[in-house]
């Protein structure tokens, strides 16, 4: 089994077939595409491919190590961070065509006017676990 990302995006990848943005959406669509993707993961946890997966919230601050005994140096949130990563959800898949069937079906949660998103979705591997040296 192999864990890939499957990233959503708010904005960055190439546009949606149904391109109207979230915030532009009726409540009960919003309620619809909230529920495909509740029925999405209940099925993978089901078949044993979902590991977790979360919606992010716009609000974000960047954070860096400024040195021994120092606050964490902060700034932020930067527009192209809020505005591109919306969520994501973690499978881990036999196969990374699995991975690439599975982003397809996600890519066709319900939008506006309760037609399918056609979204971009990234899919991204995690790096295999790495053996430890060993003296």
């Amino acid at each position: 089994m192999a864990k890939y990302l499957l990233l959503k995006h708010y904005r960055g990848a190439p546009a949606a077939v149904n391109d109207v943005p979230m915030d532009q959406w009726e409540p009960e669509e919003v309620s619809a595409h909230v529920q495909y993707m509740r029925d999405f993961a209940a099925r993978l946890e089901g078949t044993g491919e979902f590991v977790d997966g979360q919606a992010l919230s716009p609000e974000g601050t960047f954070v860096r190590y400024d040195g021994e005994g120092r606050p964490p140096v902060t700034d932020g949130p930067f527009a192209e961070t809020k505005d591109l990563i919306a969520g994501w959800m973690v499978i881990d898949v036999e196969t990374y065509e699995r991975a690439l069937e599975l982003a397809g079906e996600l890519s066709a949660a319900p939008g506006a006017g309760g037609k399918p998103i056609h979204e971009w979705l990234e899919v991204r591997p995690f790096y295999a676990e790495q053996p430890t040296a060993t003296e």
